[in-house]
């Protein structure tokens, strides 16, 4: 077992060290940032799905017809889809408009105070560790190119990244991703040999699979433990699952 752990890191530096070579850093570096689509995505997907099985959890505790669910679902799945897809658009057209007026800001600074912007950027790398000549040549590199030198001051004073997310594709994602995922739990009501019962626990089953698959491909994604990814995705998923059943039960005693 050893061994074979001992082979898997050796594998792995390899791997790393390819990866490593000047000029596949020089490659990688000089791409575009990595789209955010699938954080859209996911959570497009993951918020259809917990809407969309939440109704069928909810109406099953009640004792609602497969009719209501159908109803319920499809017309919560339209409404949320479009209202998570405004919501989106609306988030990361915020993102752009602050990182544009930040980038105003700091160009009408530099125009106006140079000395005053300069110096925020030698104690800005003065914090990081840098002295001396280091820091001189530091300040005098990044100062000399105006894009580099607002680019910085947007990174360190702002904790703005370079946005690569443009409002439009990213609510469009999200929509689609809520209507695709979201219709699962509600395959199962469409199929009329069925009985309620039936109805719900295939319901149960195929929304399980999907919050578990979901987790597996962010955890692949995102280069985290898959399993654990997906063991949490469905954990959270199957939490909110369980409380809009706990309320249909309660309701359905309450009106009853």
């Amino acid at each position: 077992m050893k061994d074979t752990d001992k082979e898997g890191e050796t594998l792995s530096r390899r791997a790393l060290l390819e990866e490593h070579r000047p000029e596949r850093i020089h490659a990688r570096l000089g791409r575009e940032p990595r789209s955010q689509r699938v954080s859209d995505f996911v959570l497009g997907a993951i918020d259809g799905c917990v809407t969309t099985f939440a109704i069928v959890a909810g109406a099953f505790g009640a004792g609602f017809s497969e009719s209501v669910v159908l109803v319920m679902g499809f017309a919560n799945l339209i409404a949320d889809g479009f209202s998570m897809a405004v919501s989106n658009y609306e988030a990361v057209s915020v993102e752009r408009e602050q990182a544009a007026a930040a980038t105003r800001i700091e160009r009408e600074h530099i125009e106006l105070v140079p000395e005053g912007e300069r110096e925020e950027i030698r104690q800005i790398f003065q914090r990081k560790g840098f002295r001396g000549q280091v820091l001189d040549e530091i300040v005098a590199t990044i100062t000399a190119n105006r894009q580099l030198w607002i680019e910085t001051m947007l990174a360190e004073e702002y904790g703005i990244g370079r946005i690569t997310r443009k409002p439009m594709g990213s609510a469009l994602v999200t929509f689609f991703a809520f209507i695709g995922i979201g219709t699962v739990p509600l395959l199962p009501y469409l199929l009329p040999p069925l009985n309620s019962s039936q109805q719900f626990y295939s319901s149960v089953i195929l929304a399980a699979f999907t919050f578990f698959a979901i987790g597996l491909c962010k955890g692949m994604v995102f280069s985290q433990r898959v399993w654990m990814a997906g063991l949490k995705t469905l954990v959270f998923g199957g939490g909110a699952a369980a409380l809009a059943l706990a309320v249909g039960f309660f309701l359905r005693d309450v009106i009853n």
